[in-house]
This record gives structure tokens, C-alpha cells and sequence, in this order.
């Protein structure tokens, strides 16, 4: 028989998406036998976390300050709002060193099968901080799936309405990619979207 304790250990790392009882029990043994340290470690982590981290004001990414240190830097155009669905969508647009605007992240998409609606998502606060007077261009960037699409459409329609400039992210062929390795539907994405050259 388990005993309560770890199983309540495992039921808790259950939490985290993509893990089911078998990972969640590897992970609890692992930390248990091999790494307690690290198990104290992750501990200390998560609620410092909890007690430290707020949503900034203005875009709605985690931070330990009132406003993150994105939306501080005078240095970005605030012409330009990039939506995203999560604080890690946010971290590979930056990394690609192409954006140099602002950012709102939605914290999740619209799924109607989840039981996620509009007011389910900052959509408030993005349509105040889409309306400052600042913001020229929203550019949409939420994933390019159902519940993704599902959400820049709704967005895009949402913020034309208000006269807002709005654009959405293209989607094709990767860097480096062969034709001959491309799942038809990007394929025909990217012929879709071709550019003069």
C-alpha cells in the first residue's frame, strides 16, 4: 500500500500538462530516492514563485514588479502590440530578435470545448491597453491551432472594430525545411502566403 503522503506527492505533479500517473510516480520516486535536495530546491522554488510573482499591469506576463521590464524599456515602439497566448509564446518572439514592440499575453486561447470564453481571457485588458491611443498595429500571434485560429479571428474582429490595425503572424515553410518533408497543409499554407520577390 502507498502511503498517503506520497501519494498526494504524485497526485500534485499531475498538475503539470503532459503528465500522466506513470510519469508523475517516476518523478516523485526520483525525487524521493535520488534528489532530495532538489525535491527542498523545487519546494522553496514554487512558493517563492507563488509569494513573488504578479501579472504586470500593463501586459499581463508574470513579473515580481508592478510592470515588467519589457513595457519599462523606452526603447520599444509602442505602435506595435504582438498578442500572445503565453508568457513562453512571449520568450520565442523575443528570442527571434525581430519584434521590437510591446506584448499582451492572453494567458490561455478560446475553447468553447474547455469551457474557455472570452471572459475566460485578459480580453478586457488587451482591449484597454489595444484602445491607450499608442497601440497603431495589434499583431496577432497565437498558435496556429483550432483554438489559436479560433482566438485571432474573434481578436482581429474585436480590434478592427475598433479601428485598430491588425495583422497575424504567417505560417510556412521552416528554415532549412525540404519540400518533400512538409505536411501538405503547410505546403499549401505557404503557397498561399507567397510574397513578391
Amino acid at each position: 500500500m502507498t502511503p498517503s503522503s506520497l501519494n498526494q506527492l504524485i497526485e500534485a505533479l499531475r498538475v503539470l500538462p503532459g503528465v500522466g500517473p506513470k510519469s508523475a510516480t517516476r518523478m516523485a520516486y526520483h525525487l524521493l530516492q535520488r534528489d532530495q535536495g532538489g525535491a527542498v530546491n523545487l519546494a522553496h522554488a514554487l512558493e517563492y514563485a507563488i509569494a513573488t510573482l504578479r501579472h504586470c499591469k500593463h501586459c499581463n506576463t508574470f513579473t515580481e514588479a508592478e510592470v515588467c521590464d519589457i513595457c519599462a524599456d523606452a526603447q520599444r515602439d509602442h505602435s506595435k502590440l504582438c498578442v500572445v497566448e503565453m508568457p513562453t509564446d512571449l520568450m520565442m518572439v523575443e528570442q527571434t530578435l525581430a519584434f521590437h514592440g510591446l506584448y499582451f499575453v492572453l494567458m490561455g486561447r478560446l475553447s468553447p470545448l474547455d469551457g474557455i470564453g472570452p471572459k475566460d481571457i485578459a480580453l478586457e485588458r488587451l482591449l484597454q491597453r489595444a484602445s491607450d491611443g499608442e497601440v497603431e498595429e495589434v499583431v496577432l500571434a497565437t498558435n496556429f491551432t483550432v483554438e489559436g485560429e479560433a482566438t485571432a479571428h474573434y481578436l482581429s474582429e474585436m480590434l478592427r472594430a475598433r479601428g485598430l490595425s491588425v495583422s497575424r503572424i504567417a505560417r510556412g515553410l521552416p528554415v532549412g525545411g525540404e519540400l518533400e518533408h512538409v505536411d501538405p497543409s503547410t505546403l499549401a499554407q505557404a503557397m498561399v502566403e507567397r510574397r513578391s520577390l
